[in-house]
């Protein structure tokens, strides 16, 4: 009987350190999985610019409900210069398990940007669980370096965090720009 107790034990211990999740402050770790067209695409790709991992589904009613502000924070932050990035991107990951509804809601709710990526497991996505997602939406705001400088900015949030993360020009004749 302690023996199955230990081994109980074991598994609990050993899922929950494979599912740790990350929280502001940590390296964020590379997620490498395919685009809709088959093509591999890592966040490593996108050193250097400020980046929004977005974990969501096409199924997920407030995923959907979410997509019209990031396709505002998208536009208006993307040719921007941060403190420690240069122009803002989003790393799409999709917990979708049918790539044709994926595709299609990436066309819908016109998700611009050209990284979105899935390896279409549903809920055993594997990034989802290196991340330790557990709800989506969920996301990480990463800087140029790779640092997690926020978690699941929702709304305005995002907007008001990307303003606050803007490189300030101190020139009083410098054009202001978003």
């Amino acid at each position: 009987m302690i023996k199955y107790f230990y081994i109980v034990v074991f598994i609990i211990l050993a899922n929950a350190a494979m599912a740790q999740g990350y929280a502001v402050g940590d390296k964020a770790p590379d997620i490498i999985q395919l685009s809709p067209q088959g093509e591999t695409i890592s966040l490593s790709s996108l050193k250097g610019q400020m980046v929004l991992i977005d974990f969501w589904a096409s199924w997920c009613a407030p995923c959907r409900k979410e997509n019209p502000h990031v396709v505002n924070s998208y536009l208006n932050y993307k040719d921007v210069e941060f403190k420690n990035a240069k122009g803002f991107t989003i790393f799409s990951v999709s917990l979708d398990m049918k790539q044709k509804s994926w595709i299609k809601a990436i066309e819908e709710d016109g998700l611009i940007w050209p990284y979105h990526v899935s390896d279409l497991k549903g809920w055993r996505n594997e990034a989802s669980k290196l991340y330790g997602v557990k709800g989506i939406p969920a996301n990480f705001l990463i800087d140029g370096e790779g640092i997690i400088v926020a978690t699941n900015l929702r709304g305005e949030a995002l907007e008001d965090k990307l303003r606050k993360l803007k490189k300030k020009k101190w020139c009083l004749f410098c054009s202001k720009k978003k």
